[in-house]
């Protein structure tokens, strides 16, 4: 916490976490901050943001008032909320994650089946994937590529719950899911593979069709 560092070091954190130089202080190198510079400190900031708890005066002739205790968890979510309204509206819109990530901001229609919660199933080889599949998609240095490999990630969750769809899906059902995956260059790499198709329409496209099909799957398999 930024806080607990006396003003003279500050600039020596900064550069040393964020392991670049020339961004300190913020309010006199902003505006010659590029984009990824701004969004390093927008992270940085949250990483190191806390709310005041507890103060204790220096006393006359001073009368300043110092802090010595922090709830970093309210920090962040206040900092959160505040960033969070001006990066929505910057470009295609961003957002600070509550991990601490400015991640693009997605569609509504994507945005909205993302704040789904995602049933508790098997929290290594199911949770814990898809959550890195939607970061992967979603980081803001993503490329088309990483794209395509957060797809091919929740296909890789689909094949962890085959067994477990056969139970809630018909088998045509099923066999199309994969059929997908399996013949237009998600998974496979070979001369039978289809990808005569634009990418930037459907990577998007198949990215919710494959997590909205593991939420409504998951939702089946918890109710069975």
């Amino acid at each position: 916490m930024l806080g607990t560092i006396g003003q003279e070091d500050i600039g020596s954190y900064f550069s040393w976490r964020l392991n670049k130089t020339n961004l300190w202080p913020i309010r006199a190198k902003v505006t010659e901050y590029s984009e990824d510079d701004l969004f390093d400190v927008v992270e940085f900031l949250y990483d190191n943001a806390s709310e005041p708890t507890g103060s204790f005066g220096c006393g006359p002739p001073c009368s300043r008032i110092h802090h010595d205790q922090f709830d970093q968890t309210s920090g962040r979510s206040i900092y959160r909320v505040k960033i969070n309204d001006l990066i929505c509206v910057y470009k295609d819109g961003y957002e600070l994650s509550a991990d601490g990530e400015v991640l693009t901001l997605p569609d509504l229609e994507l945005r909205s089946l993302l704040q789904e919660p995602i049933p508790i199933y098997d929290q290594r080889n199911v949770n814990e994937r898809i959550e890195i599949a939607r970061r992967r998609f979603l980081n803001r240095h993503a490329t088309l590529d990483d794209k395509h490999a957060a797809v091919r990630d929740l296909v890789d969750v689909l094949e962890f719950l085959k067994p477990k769809l056969k139970e809630v899906l018909t088998k045509k059902d099923e066999s199309d899911l994969f059929n997908i995956a399996n013949n237009f260059g998600i998974r496979h790499h070979n001369a039978k593979q289809r990808t005569d198709y634009d990418k930037d329409i459907w990577v998007p496209w198949l990215f919710t069709f494959y997590y909205s099909t593991i939420l409504a799957a998951l939702r089946r398999v918890k109710k069975e």
